[in-house]
């Protein structure tokens, strides 16, 4: 393979696969498993149902995709979730990696559509981990009880199959649509998340959403109480 798996090994500020927190929890998730197929989906499994899924979470600096940062705040959103599934893996010698695509929701609450402006996720996250010599795609974002509320099933992962999100939710709505892939990176591309933000939610509207977190996320609201939409 002519691809540099090492670079997909090695810890990075962002994705510190080598922090105490992020081995200690990789350890005490997988229990004495060893198998690389069986570690990557009990570790996806945990990031999945142990991090809440958070889209009112800070987004602006690489500190709030630190992986070990996202453990310790126990919620985030797609991108941060990704960024902590991505460094168990590594921690556990486990070739992994972060991809970005632009999703459209057809499920998302009224609360955050007005939130963002569009029912459009631009910079949506998710992990590549490579297994049994080929890369698997991951998508951890969604927290089982979240899955419930939205009437969706929570999305599965054998280590064998890509897992993206379901199209349709159990009554066959529409669920979530893939526009486009943005890429694959060894590391979190901060800057051009907020950049493409930026571009299609507006300059001033991130800009004021990054003024509600300076200020203090006590006025943000949650996304756990939210009214769902079915469109």
């Amino acid at each position: 393979m002519e691809e540099n798996i090492q670079l997909f090994l090695t810890p990075t500020l962002i994705i510190d696969s080598d922090h105490k927190s992020i081995r200690d929890y990789a350890r005490e998730a997988l229990a004495g498993i060893t198998e690389p197929v069986k570690m990557a989906i009990k570790l996806y499994l945990a990031v999945r149902d142990d991090i809440r899924y958070d889209p009112y979470s800070p987004f602006y600096l690489p500190e709030h995709y630190r992986a070990s940062y996202v453990l310790k705040r126990g919620r985030s959103f797609c991108v941060p979730k990704a960024s902590l599934l991505c460094a168990l893996g590594r921690a556990c010698g486990i070739p992994s990696r972060v991809g970005l695509a632009t999703v459209r929701n057809h499920l998302a609450t009224k609360q955050l559509i007005d939130f963002l402006g569009t029912d459009l996720f631009v910079s949506h996250g998710f992990v590549e981990l490579y297994l049994e010599g080929k890369w698997v795609k991951a998508t951890p974002a969604f927290n089982r009880e979240l899955c419930r509320r939205h009437n969706v099933s929570p999305l599965e992962f054998n280590g064998r199959e890509d897992s993206l999100f379901q199209p349709y939710n159990l009554e066959n709505q529409k669920f979530m649509e893939y526009v486009g892939f943005e890429g694959i990176f060894a590391d979190i591309p901060v800057e051009q998340i907020v950049a493409g933000w930026k571009k299609t939610y507006g300059e001033d509207r991130v800009n004021n959403w990054i003024k509600m977190f300076e200020e203090g996320e006590r006025s943000l609201p949650d996304f756990e109480t939210e009214d769902v939409l079915n469109k």
